[in-house]
């Protein structure tokens, strides 16, 4: 007679275990080779005490798991519903998060273009340019063509959508929202005069033109990828500013006169009339789409660049902006309160675009 057999429990888990070395590898496109090679010169053979086969074999389990659940990770709610992969929640995060990074370098190469399969096949020129693996590239690419998707269409914040769509923390939703603004309102970003610019200089002045030029969140027409038409119109109205240009040198000239080296001084009253009427120009041909989508160049040529030219430090500058915006609400220039309000929105991103770009 068999004597009985001992019961045995078995636990069988598929728990996703996420390495974030190796995978910060993988996503960052290099092979399996390469992350061998990687980790082996960061020292984890004599850390992990083991030998080099036994971490090239992890490793491409590793590269395996990632790559079955990449095509879940490109719609991240889709993780909460399929039953393959038992992932915790700080993990899922750190998936999804570390996916959608992008580098400012390789996002400021496709900046404002279309997203089409053209610029696809120059991601290799971009990766010779950027020093950043073409796998890499295409990843980044393909997500902010996907997200860009997703939302275009979409009502409300954009930022808000991207969040919630793609599980995104807000800094990161953030980067996609402005990226995702720039193409919908066909900013120029590319004219050589614009080369210079980073992505984040892009993103300061494109955040405040969201927050500040959008329609208000109480409007029946909020979404922060259309512009408020209204406002676009009063801004028309700040030519008034023209009119009272004497009275407004005055005032300015008095009050930065204790603040300015006589050179500067000088150089201020001599080009008052300029640099006014730049600001001023932009503004009122803003409801135009061409004048509009130039914004940047025009920011660039008409305002940064002559005061590059008169050596003006940006202590000055941001000094000078401050006063003009301000005492042309002293002189209550602005009969109209919608074309007070409308010029203090204008006025909030030229400072700060100015304040990112000088």
């Amino acid at each position: 007679m068999n004597s009985p057999s001992p019961e045995v429990d078995v636990f069988i888990s598929n728990y996703t275990i996420v390495d974030p070395d190796v995978y910060h590898l993988w996503v960052n496109g290099y092979s399996a080779s390469e992350a061998v090679s990687i980790l082996k010169q960061y020292g984890i053979l004599e850390e992990m005490g083991t030998t080099l086969d036994l971490v090239a074999s992890d490793i491409l389990d590793h590269y395996r798991t990632y790559s079955l659940l990449e095509k879940l990770i490109h719609y991240p709610t889709k993780l909460d519903q399929q039953l393959a992969f038992q992932i915790e929640p700080q993990t899922k995060h750190i998936l999804v998060e570390k996916y959608y990074e992008i580098d400012d370098i390789v996002v400021r190469e496709f900046l404002g273009k279309k997203l089409s399969s053209k610029h696809r096949k120059d991601l290799d020129e971009v990766s010779e340019k950027t020093s950043i693996a073409i796998k890499s590239c295409r990843r980044q690419f393909d997500n902010v063509k996907r997200v860009f998707k997703a939302v275009e269409e979409l009502q409300g914040s954009v930022i808000q959508n991207i969040s919630s769509i793609f599980l995104l923390s807000e800094d990161l939703a953030k980067k996609y929202g402005v990226i995702v603004f720039i193409a919908c309102m066909r900013f120029e970003t590319s004219k050589r005069k614009l080369q210079t610019l980073t992505f984040p200089d892009f993103y300061e002045s494109t955040l405040c033109i969201m927050n500040k030029w959008t329609y208000p969140k109480n409007s029946p027409e909020f979404g922060d990828t259309d512009l408020d038409r209204e406002f676009l119109l009063d801004l028309r109205e700040v030519r008034i500013l023209l009119d009272k240009e004497k009275d407004h040198k005055h005032v300015v000239c008095q009050k930065l006169k204790p603040e300015f080296l006589e050179k500067t001084y000088n150089s201020m009253e001599v080009n008052f009339r300029s640099l006014s009427r730049a600001i001023i120009g932009i503004a009122y041909n803003l409801h135009h789409n061409r004048d509009l989508r130039g914004f940047f160049l025009e920011v660039v040529e008409r305002i940064i660049d002559p005061w590059k030219l008169l050596a003006w430090s940006k202590t000055d500058v941001m000094n000078f902006l401050k006063v003009y915006i301000n005492s042309a609400i002293e002189l209550d220039i602005f009969q109209d309160a919608e074309v007070k309000k409308a010029w203090e929105r204008y006025m909030d991103v030229i400072t700060t675009s100015v304040k990112q770009l000088y």
